[in-house]
């Protein structure tokens, strides 16, 4: 009888045992787990570099966009050459009426749809900026600020050849317009150095049908 009462105790003592040191030592196991699992992640992403789908796209767009602005620039140099000149157009500012822009495309040049619109695109622009830069004889805000207003009316006509457009260059300018002459630089369909688009004003239509007045649409 003493005997079993012993083996109980003893077994009883064992389970105990064994129960408190499952108890203390498994945290510890498990917290030993998480941090080496946390190290492994860690080595993983410093090991690898990123390469997510955001990451290649912001990179290739940015090369994208300095691919495109250094293709425009070459584009804009290959394609026109300005020639103007600077007059005083304040003294039409008391002319009322509406105002307009001319664009004058030479025909003999055979220039397809694209090219001319290219070419008219640079005129316009150059227009624009003889009146409205700084420090420049042509600079001529509140005209530039009427014609903004009231529409931004543009009209393209043709004229047959460069000595039919040198004339209307004079004239315009007789008459303080201003005035700017496109020359291709040669890279594509015509010869270098060609005038492509005169552009005229902007100026009072009244003033501008002086010059342009008998000229047909294009």
């Amino acid at each position: 009888m003493s005997l079993n009462i012993q083996l109980i105790t003893a077994c009883a003592l064992s389970l105990a045992t064994g129960l408190y040191l499952g108890h203390y030592f498994t945290p510890i196991s498990n917290q030993h787990t998480h941090i080496k699992s946390r190290k492994l992640k860690n080595n993983r992403n410093q090991s690898s570099p990123s390469n997510s789908p955001s990451d290649i796209t912001d990179e290739s767009f940015e090369e994208d966009d300095e691919e495109d602005a250094s293709y425009t620039e070459s584009l804009d140099l290959e394609e026109s050459e300005e020639e103007d000149f600077e007059v005083d157009s304040t003294s039409l500012n008391d002319i009322p009426g509406e105002t307009k822009m001319a664009l004058v495309v030479r025909q003999d040049l055979k220039m397809e749809k694209g090219k001319i619109a290219a070419q008219c695109a640079h005129a316009a622009l150059g227009c624009y900026r003889l009146m409205l830069h700084d420090n420049q004889s042509s600079q001529n805000l509140p005209m530039l600020q009427r014609w903004e207003h009231t529409g931004q009316a543009k009209i393209t006509l043709k004229t047959q050849s460069k000595e039919d457009m040198d004339l209307l260059f004079a004239k315009a300018i007789s008459l303080n317009i201003n005035a700017y002459i496109v020359h291709d630089a040669g890279r594509t369909q015509i010869a270098a150095g060609s005038a492509t688009v005169l552009g005229l004003g902007p100026a009072p239509k009244a003033i501008l049908d002086q010059v342009t007045g008998d000229l047909k649409l294009y």
